[in-house]
This record gives C-alpha cells, structure tokens and sequence, in this order.
C-alpha cells in the first residue's frame, strides 16, 4: 500500500517549479498533480493513454475534441486516448489530480 497526502503533494510540486509532479507509478497507472496558475495556459498535447482529471480546487473550462465544458472543485473529466484537449479560461488557479491507464507514457510515447 502506499499513501498520500494532498498538502504534501502540494508543497512538493511547489518547490519543483513544474506544473505536474508525478507521484505515483505501476505499469497499470500513474497519478500526478497539475497545477495552473489563473489566465495560464496548459499546454499540453493528447497522450498515448487514457485519462482521468479530478479537480481538486480552481475554475476553468476543458476543450476535449470539439467539446468545451465548464469544470471547478469536484469535477471530473474522463479523456480517450489520442484525443485533443486542454485546460482553458483558467479564472482561479486550477489544482487537479491526473490518472493516467496504463501509466502514463507506457504506449510508446
């Protein structure tokens, strides 16, 4: 079994300076916790795995192929392989736990 604690996970990907910090990994999943600040931009691209988001803390909106949604504390977004998407409208800073199935850059990216 392993543990975690969202105020330490916090404080950890703080002082790394990067807006993801994976904190976990087995070849069947990996979770991390990404942060964006209010007015920023995500950049990222679509991966190679399946997605879960769960938002911990924030608003923003979430383009996912050519739908937009609204999402804040308590939402959660499901994401296809291979499918475009991206965190936008960020109006408070966004804190979301990430689940990545299989873990996360295992299909060969």
């Amino acid at each position: 079994m392993q543990t975690f604690e969202l105020t330490q996970l916090i404080s950890k990907r703080a002082d790394s300076n990067k807006a993801y910090l994976e904190f976990l990994k087995v070849p069947d999943l990996s979770m991390g916790l990404y942060v964006l600040p209010a007015g920023g931009v995500d950049p990222q691209s679509p991966h190679t795995e399946d997605e879960v988001y769960y938002v911990v803390s924030g608003k923003a909106q979430i383009q996912v192929a050519d739908e937009n949604h609204a999402v804040q504390a308590g939402s959660i977004v499901y994401v296809t392989k291979n499918v475009e998407h991206r965190f936008h409208s960020i109006e408070e800073e966004l804190t979301v736990i990430v689940f990545f199935a299989p873990a996360e850059y295992s299909n060969g990216r």
